[in-house]
């Protein structure tokens, strides 16, 4: 078992920053790709970065490229995900989930998943 606990969300104003962190405990983090994924009201849960165990082999979903950046501390068993240039659009529910498969976009392919923390990004 695998326990992801996440943090950092909040109400920020659009071109504002959010760094949102992921704390894991149980078995080894370093055996796990970890990944976000986010669901706005009404809509689907869907990929938004992941990163290797190593902390290279990242992804970005085409709608957060060259805002977001996901990074991971193995010391601490922490994987962040910082957030620039927000816009309304990415206000949802964030989840932080941990997986086997590198490079993984599909959530169907992570195991363990966090419960969630509130984006709220204001116009």
């Amino acid at each position: 078992q695998v326990q992801l606990v996440e943090s950092g969300g909040g109400l920020v104003q659009a071109g504002g920053s959010l760094r949102l962190s992921c704390a894991a405990s149980g078995r080894t983090f370093i055996n796990y790709a970890m990944g976000w994924f986010r669901q706005a009201p009404g809509k689907e849960r869907e990929f938004v970065a992941t990163i290797g165990w190593s902390g290279g082999s990242t992804v970005y979903a085409d709608s957060v490229k060259g805002r977001f950046i996901i990074s991971r501390n193995n010391a601490k068993n922490t994987v962040y995900l910082q957030m620039n240039s927000l816009k309304p659009e990415d206000t949802a529910v964030y989840y932080c989930a941990a997986t086997i498969y590198p490079q993984s976009t599909s959530q169907r392919e992570y195991t363990y998943w966090g419960q969630g923390t509130q984006v709220t990004v204001s116009s």
